[in-house]
């Protein structure tokens, strides 16, 4: 089902990921029942070097919802003084293993190992979050792959809420390979305009108010204000930022942009659920690939 998004009211519409993720979850639950009964349980794998605690909340809550679907989903927990050749050598390990359809590599990783060269040992059949540099090669160039789930998670609540993006003016603030770069490419090839803002970025209120679509991907508390938005925005909130009390916030000021914008997604509770929702879809995807 698709949300609507009322955009000739004063007051922002929530854009909730809550009803987006139980859709999507239903499909994987039922696609996991029909994969275990054809003798292919579906299986993920989340490579875990750090003891970061906000990181081993996120993989809990993956696996949580990975076991409510069907879909196994083993920790592999390495250790945050794990080397990177010891990294490198699980994920080939796992690669290797036929009863695993799905690896993702959790960040933050130790000193002295990159995310990017560590990914490339992820066959990219087996890539569900679009890491390998071979995934986002293919994305780039337009050709099938696993996306990076989070960016993938910004056009699915764009679709849920039938914003339109062709030719509309899309502004990307951030360039990570997880978020920024991989939205931008699928913006672009949904045929929106867009523009990449980041750190060096001189007077960012200047490019983001024109933004018809506005992606935040940065990791900072309350970067966009008022100031930086126009009337009829909408504002997909990518950060998740933790606060004293536990919780967390986005990299978007909500109470500045209230009643400013068309539409606002919440932090939590807007991109995250779909985000996992997704990554447990395309382990179901890759399992789906195996039997044929």
């Amino acid at each position: 089902m698709t949300g609507q998004l009322v955009s000739d009211e004063p007051a922002t519409a929530v854009l909730s990921g809550a009803a987006l993720a139980k859709e999507i979850r239903a499909g994987v639950t039922a696609a996991a029942e029909t994969l275990a009964r054809a003798g292919t349980p579906p299986r993920l794998a989340v490579v875990v070097a750090t003891d970061d605690e906000s990181t081993a909340w996120y993989v809990r809550s993956i696996a949580k919802a990975a076991s409510k679907t069907g879909i196994r989903c083993d920790i592999v927990d390495l250790g945050s003084e794990a080397t990177p050749d010891e990294i490198r050598d699980r994920l080939t390990e796992l690669s290797e293993d036929a009863s695993v359809h799905g690896i993702m590599l959790q960040t933050p990783l130790p000193g002295g190992a990159s995310v990017e060269d560590l990914a490339a040992s992820i066959v990219p059949d087996k890539d569900v979050d679009g890491a390998n540099p071979v995934s986002l090669g293919r994305l780039s160039a337009g050709m099938p792959a696993f996306v990076p789930a989070t960016a993938a998670a910004v056009m699915e609540l764009l679709d849920h809420y039938a914003v339109p993006l062709a030719g509309r003016r899309a502004v990307v603030v951030g360039r990570s390979n997880v978020v920024g770069k991989p939205a931008a490419q699928l913006l672009l090839q949904r045929d929106a305009t867009v523009t990449v803002c980041h750190r060096h970025t001189r007077d960012l209120a200047a490019h983001t108010r024109p933004a018809e679509v506005l992606v935040v991907a940065v990791g900072r508390v309350g970067l966009i204000g008022a100031e930086h938005v126009d009337a009829g925005a909408v504002v997909i909130d990518v950060g998740t930022n933790p606060t004293a009390d536990g919780g967390l916030t986005g990299d978007v000021d909500e109470a500045g942009v209230a009643g400013s914008v068309a539409g606002l997604t919440p932090v939590p509770g807007g991109v995250g659920p779909v985000t996992t929702a997704l990554l447990l879809r395309h382990t179901i995807e890759s399992a789906s690939r195996s039997r044929t």
